[in-house]
């Protein structure tokens, strides 16, 4: 197992709430995680079906087996045992009683609202980071293209039975995405959908154009923003919106959208080797892809909200590909596919630094970095390239 980044963060929730909850993509090691910081718990997985339906039938007896505290794995599977365990968790006032994990949001989002409002802390857990592969000694593994192409799913940088990427994620799409997606949306036609998924993925790190979209995809606009949600809510994709002095602007404006893991989305633009990233036409968009990912991992590993946007001004002649706030500064940050840097590289990043001059110094990532070096806090910024 390679160590996370994420467990002090987890821990430190065991100890202020009765019930943790370890939210992320399917496959991106919550079960792992969760075994492992809390061995002495008993592990259930509502996946099994005779342990959901026992669940089902008599909750408080499920709950009440044993005096040992409980993992509960794929909790989004029967939301309604979270109002069993807030009875439970206020009975025994004790704290890290439960570790609940779930890869879908919706319905079970709002069971948490609902019965586990101050009983709970939530993390998200996203698959690998790259500073987790370089402390597990990885490094020399992740050049740019090695990386577009493998990705970052634990399941893929395991010692044990290596699996081919392209295997893997065409299995993940067909036994996760596609699964999940239509528990949450009644999808009558697969096909449609998958066109609709590799849209999004060629369309990673633009402008969101819903009519545009869905004209492309054959559907209703309608029908595109519920895959849309749904893909989000199970934590395949997130977006990121523009940033603007104004709040409620912030709200309005179009996003863009990101994949949560950077190798699927180079596998449903159809990369099945790493040799083929580099003349490849999307290879900038799928770079930006990887390190605003990247950027979001770091900073859910460590507790914080996500505070991430992108800068565009009214014109379009100015963008900066991210954003990110802290100390009460935004930090700018250009990410350029190139493996040779260019003073071109800064154009953008000089006219946000006109707009916004209370702003950070601004940084540029590369790909001629060594990758490594970008195992960073994304806000040290004597770590990132000149």
């Amino acid at each position: 197992m390679i160590p996370r980044a994420i467990p002090p963060f987890v821990r430190k929730l065991a100890g202020f709430y009765p019930v943790v909850t370890i939210l992320g993509p399917r496959q991106s090691g919550k079960t792992t995680l969760a075994k492992a910081l809390f061995p002495a718990h008993e592990y259930r997985s509502l996946e099994a079906e005779d342990i959901r339906l026992a669940a089902r039938d008599d909750p408080r007896g499920f709950l009440a087996n044993g005096t040992k505290p409980m993992v509960i794995d794929e909790v989004q599977r029967f939301p309604s045992l979270l109002t069993y365990i807030q009875e439970m968790a206020d009975a025994r006032g004790e704290k890290g009683q439960y570790i609940l994990t779930g890869s879908q949001q919706p319905d079970l989002a709002a069971a948490i609202g609902e019965s586990l409002a101050g009983r709970t802390g939530i993390c998200e857990l996203l698959p690998l980071s790259l500073g987790e592969l370089d402390a597990a000694g990885l490094a020399a593994d992740t050049a740019r293209d090695a990386l577009l192409w493998r990705g970052f799913m634990p399941r893929l940088w395991a010692d044990d039975a290596p699996i081919d990427p392209a295997t893997y994620y065409r299995d993940y799409f067909q036994t996760y995405v596609q699964r999940d997606v239509r528990r949450l949306v009644n999808i009558q036609d697969l096909d449609t959908f998958s066109v609709f998924v590799r849209l999004l993925a060629g369309g990673a790190g633009q402008l969101l154009n819903r009519d545009s979209l869905a004209r492309d995809a054959g559907i209703s606009v309608p029908t595109a923003v519920k895959w849309l949600n749904a893909l989000e809510a199970s934590f395949l994709v997130f977006r990121l919106r523009p940033w603007h002095g104004n709040l409620g602007t912030r709200q309005i404006k179009s996003p863009k959208i990101y994949f949560s893991e950077p190798g699927l989305a180079a596998w449903l633009v159809g990369i099945r080797d790493a040799s083929q990233i580099a003349a490849h036409p999307l290879i900038g968009s799928l770079f930006e892809n990887l390190i605003v990912a990247e950027a979001r991992k770091s900073r859910l590993n460590r507790g914080l909200d996500p505070d991430m946007w992108f800068y565009r001004n009214a014109k379009g002649t100015v963008e900066v590909d991210l954003l990110l706030e802290a100390d009460g500064k935004l930090h700018p940050r250009e990410i350029k596919a190139s493996s040779t840097y260019s003073g071109h590289f800064r154009k953008s990043l000089t006219g946000f630094a006109k707009a916004v001059p209370a702003a950070a110094p601004p940084k540029i990532v590369y790909s001629g970095c060594t990758l490594g070096n970008l195992a960073i806090d994304f806000h040290d910024t004597a770590s990132w390239c000149p």
